[in-house]
């Protein structure tokens, strides 16, 4: 009789990282500098080539290309406050001198300020959320 005798496989690598690689990974030294510019372009800070944001200001639960886990990290009020301080250094000084030059009343001065400052926060606030969770992570600072 011809028997064949099934033996498990050995070696057999198991999806996702060892725990021994993971740790390394989580003590490797991190660049602030290098992390804050991926997720400025809305890409991972830890690869740069997987999206930090699912939506607008949702961010993914982890990075499609190098699993870094995004979603234990929160941003909380830091991106309102620097859209907020930029936003205003910017808009004020541009209605003043609209202001200061006489030309145009309060109305078309108040229309043209509010509209930069929308369009404004609605650039600067996602970069601002990527910034932060970008400098948590390079930090380390959960």
């Amino acid at each position: 009789m011809n028997t064949i005798r099934k033996t498990p496989p050995q070696n057999i690598p198991t999806a996702g990282p060892s725990p021994e690689a993971a740790a390394a990974r989580r003590e490797a030294p991190r660049s602030l500098a290098g992390s804050v510019g991926r997720a400025l372009r809305g890409r991972c800070p830890n690869c740069g080539r997987g999206r930090l944001f699912a939506s607008y200001l949702k961010q993914v639960e982890s990075c499609a290309v190098c699993s870094e886990p995004w979603a234990e990290i929160r941003a909380d009020d830091g991106p309102p406050w620097l859209t907020i301080l930029v936003v205003g250094h910017l808009v004020v000084p541009v209605a003043l001198a609209i202001v200061s030059d006489g030309r145009l009343g309060a109305g078309p001065t108040l229309a043209v300020s509010v509209g930069l400052a929308l369009l404004l926060c609605l650039l600067v606030l996602p970069r601002a959320k990527g910034l932060f969770i970008a400098a948590i992570w390079a930090l380390r600072a959960r």
